[in-house]
């Protein structure tokens, strides 16, 4: 039997990216700062970060490769482990997730100013026309928490939806689940995707919420991002084309615009997340591919910038990595990565220009170190090579550096 397993923590960078500083992030470090404010005792913190699970895979040694650093002292990993850096003119979720999947971004994405209105007036009164709005509120560069505390109660009263924008290309629009109605805010939401295409926006997200009062408001587990399709095909379609199966865990339907996954499976956080990746490795068959985001890592606590957050979340998924483990099967290969960095001891609240780790197993796998991979590409094509695919055009197999049945 052969599979592939995809698992991204999503912002779960390890510092180093050569070209950070073009983006404002030279010295940002996701993994490094946690584990410094951690070691520091800052926060609520009760102690060191300890992540046993990925250390001996070779987290330790990806993130000293990355930043250019000698290997940690102690015992080898047992893993595979390497870093790769992104290629891609952004350092958004698509952007990343596309690169991943042998597809990297290599246009530049359109992106809103950081002022008061932040959406030309042409986008916002078509929005109003045409969703028979009566207004909106925001228009603004925002975190998602702080402007619906702001905004909610107004939201509620005058039925206007929240619009709202990041250093990312996007576009998000929170509204409360039953006063304005969620199906009616994914009609917006849809209604908006077309809108704004002369604008080249990557996503138009629906961010719905709950509460009763600025103090209570909570986004809820039904967020849904109107994406772009890829420009090319993705290791996702080359899949389906070879007449097999992508399980998609997590936002990964949505990320791809729904375009090359055969099933999609939803959860409201990192762990109910986990348990699904987990019912989707049973259910994989031969040939199949089980594509998880979890992404509580970055909306939850990289944006808002919780260290001590960050730190007890990484701590549960490398808690549960044990029960992956255990359903690897002969043939399989299980990929642990990320999308970009997120770091939150960063200044603002946006993504961050990192090297992300590339670490994993798979019984019959060499424990090696794969390098500084210069693409994320070369994390998909290892993917396509191991489930039997023709190479794509971008990015390089580091499958025969692992043996086994390569």
């Amino acid at each position: 039997m052969t599979r592939a397993f995809l698992f991204v923590l999503d912002s779960f960078g390890i510092g180093g990216a050569p070209d950070a500083g073009k983006f404002g992030d030279e010295g940002s470090d996701t993994y490094g700062h946690i584990v410094e404010s951690c070691a520091r005792g800052q926060g609520d913190r009760p102690g060191p970060l300890k992540l046993p699970h990925m250390d001996s895979l070779g987290l330790a040694h990806a993130a000293a490769l990355a930043a250019g650093r000698p290997a940690p002292a102690g015992n080898p990993p047992s893993g595979f482990y390497g870093a790769a850096s992104e290629v891609s003119s952004g350092k958004d979720t698509p952007s990343g997730h596309w690169e991943i999947a042998g597809v990297p971004v290599t246009f530049d994405w359109g992106y809103f100013p950081d002022t008061v209105p932040t959406f030309p007036p042409e986008l916002t009164n078509a929005a109003i026309s045409e969703c028979e709005l009566p207004g909106i509120l925001g228009n603004c560069h925002a975190s998602g928490t702080e402007i619906i505390e702001r905004l909610g109660v107004e939201h509620v009263a005058s039925g206007k939806p929240i619009f709202y924008t990041s250093a990312d290309s996007v576009i998000q629009i929170a509204a409360h689940e039953t006063a304005f109605g969620l199906e009616r805010l994914y009609a917006v939401c849809e209604a908006v995707r077309k809108i704004a295409e002369p604008y080249n926006i990557g996503r138009v997200i629906a961010r719905p919420f709950t509460g009763e009062s600025a103090s209570d408001f909570r986004r809820t587990a039904n967020r849904r991002d109107y994406a772009v399709p890829p420009p090319e095909p993705t290791i996702l379609d080359r899949q389906l084309a070879a007449g097999r199966r992508v399980l998609g865990i997590g936002k990964i339907g949505d990320i791809f615009a729904h375009r090359g996954v055969s099933e999609v499976r939803k959860a409201p956080d990192n762990m109910a997340m986990f348990d699904a990746a987990l019912g989707a490795m049973d259910d994989a068959g031969d040939g199949d591919l089980v594509f998880a985001n979890f992404v509580d890592f970055d909306s939850m606590f990289g944006h808002r910038r919780d260290v001590p957050g960050y730190a007890a979340a990484l701590e549960d998924f490398d808690r549960r990595l044990p029960e992956a483990f255990a359903k690897l099967k002969a043939g399989d290969l299980l990929i642990l990565t990320a999308d970009h960095g997120n770091d939150p001891t960063w200044r603002g609240s946006d993504h961050t220009r990192e090297r992300v780790p590339v670490m994993g197993t798979g019984p019959g796998l060499a424990s090696v170190s794969i390098g500084i991979r210069t693409t994320f590409a070369d994390i998909g094509e290892t993917v396509a090579e191991h489930l039997g695919l023709e190479p794509g055009p971008h990015g390089d197999s580091f499958r025969k550096q692992l043996g086994g049945n390569a």
